[in-house]
């Protein structure tokens, strides 16, 4: 019997982790402390500038000045509310460097010139910090060089101030070093974050793979127990079926297969529906009453904790078939019992019992489907465990329990101590 509406409920979705790096991260945070360093290091030439506006043309103080201070607002704006961050980096870079190289230009032939560092030679890392973002590693790599040595180049002639040609390469070297710094230190957090990003990809291709092959597997075990449990089984009992008891248990056999056909197709893998277990322990007891034999039946401590469906038809397609088998095989006039009992803290173990003919474990076929797949197989890709403790002549006792409990039950084949019948 299918489980009410009312005792299946859905499972909230997890929520999806947070990547703990990524590529767009690194460069969030890189733009954004690139920017912040702009506007502070921008700060800084405001009174050299102010100095200095005596020497250059005002056209030159009217264009440059705003679109360079300009594009680092810009800049920081962007990194913030991450748009046209590289487009808005790239504009720092080509001003400055459009500043650098008409500087020359802009110098009024009548004026004294200062002699100390230009203001733009406090902007240069900036701007070379900039191209690193904006551009590839290449063309940020030929900025880092060329920007400085025009600045030096500049620095020695008269309209840089006249420095000696060893304070200028100072000047010259002293940026290329703050510049290389500042592009390793970004291509390598680029590059860590890129192999982090492969990594993660790649695990999670990985992790799908397992999950279609594990499903892949699960769906085999479903199969060749529907195809035992469902047809195979029912099609030999039916052939046997020559007394009015064969006959009944056939046709119980034959609602139960039916049964099970329309519980896989209503259920999906991981559909994240669960069910209560009392709703589970309800469904065993009427298979069990719907048995030609008689089973003693002992219910303790269920309670109305939740499963996952998967792991709940599992479990009772597992208890019909236990037994199914302990009707077929237990032989006339042996006792039969079925105990059902909650264990903690949200499990269930059932165990189904005869003292009927009895068989030994390790002589069974491995092509023998009935108990490998149709109950042990069939449990632990639930996630439980089934075993079975059984001897000829001292009867059958299979062990159902849900979730799997290392401790007490070691593995599918582990020998049990015989269950005495309830009394």
């Amino acid at each position: 019997m299918a489980a009410s509406a009312t005792d299946v409920r859905r499972v909230p979705q997890a929520k999806q982790s947070r990547n703990p790096i990524s590529r767009k991260q690194v460069e969030r945070v890189i733009s954004r402390s690139v920017a912040v360093f702009g506007i502070v290091f921008g700060a800084q030439t405001v009174p050299w500038l102010l100095g200095q506006l005596n020497e250059a043309q005002p056209l030159y103080l009217w264009v440059m000045v705003p679109a360079i201070f300009g594009s680092l607002i810009v800049a920081l704006v962007a990194s913030i509310i991450n748009k046209w961050v590289r487009v808005a980096h790239g504009m720092v870079s080509i001003f400055f460097m459009v500043g650098l190289v008409t500087w020359p230009f802009a110098i009024i032939t009548t004026s004294n010139v200062f002699p100390g560092i230009y203001w733009l030679y406090y902007l240069l890392t900036v701007a070379t910090a900039t191209a690193a973002i904006a551009f590839s590693t290449i063309v940020a790599t030929v900025y880092l060089f060329a920007a400085p040595m025009i600045y030096g180049i500049i620095r020695i002639t008269p309209y840089g101030g006249a420095a000696a040609l060893q304070l200028a390469t100072l000047e010259t070297v002293y940026s290329i070093i703050l510049g290389a710094a500042v592009v390793m230190i970004v291509t390598m957090l680029r590059q860590a974050a890129a192999n982090v990003d492969s990594a993660q990809a790649a695990a999670l291709d990985r992790y799908s793979h397992a999950v279609r092959q594990h499903a892949t597997e699960v769906e085999r075990v479903q199969v060749d127990s529907i195809v035992h449990d469902s047809v195979l089984t029912t099609l030999l009992s039916a052939a046997r079926a020559f007394t009015p008891q064969t006959e009944a248990l056939s046709a119980t056999m034959a609602g139960n297969a039916i049964g099970h056909l329309e519980a896989a197709a209503r259920v999906s893998p991981d559909d994240g529906t669960i069910v209560r277990l009392s709703s589970l322990s309800q469904r065993i007891q009427d298979a069990c009453a719907q048995m030609n034999s008689s089973f003693d039946m002992r219910i303790s401590g269920v309670g109305t904790r939740s499963i996952a469906v998967q792991a709940a038809e599992a479990i009772n397609s597992a208890a019909v078939q236990a037994m199914i088998n302990s009707i077929q095989h237990g032989g006339d006039g042996a006792t039969r019992w079925v105990e059902i009992r909650g264990i903690r803290p949200a499990g269930i173990e059932i165990v189904v019992g005869d003292t009927g003919v009895g068989f030994d474990p390790a002589s069974v076929p491995s092509e023998r489907l009935g108990v490998r797949v149709s109950i042990i197989e069939r449990l632990a890709n639930a996630g439980g465990i089934a075993g079975i403790d059984s001897a000829p002549g001292h009867g059958t006792t299979i062990t159902i329990r849900w979730p799997h409990a290392p401790k007490t039950l070691a593995t599918p084949t582990s020998e049990f101590l015989t269950l005495e019948p309830p009394r």
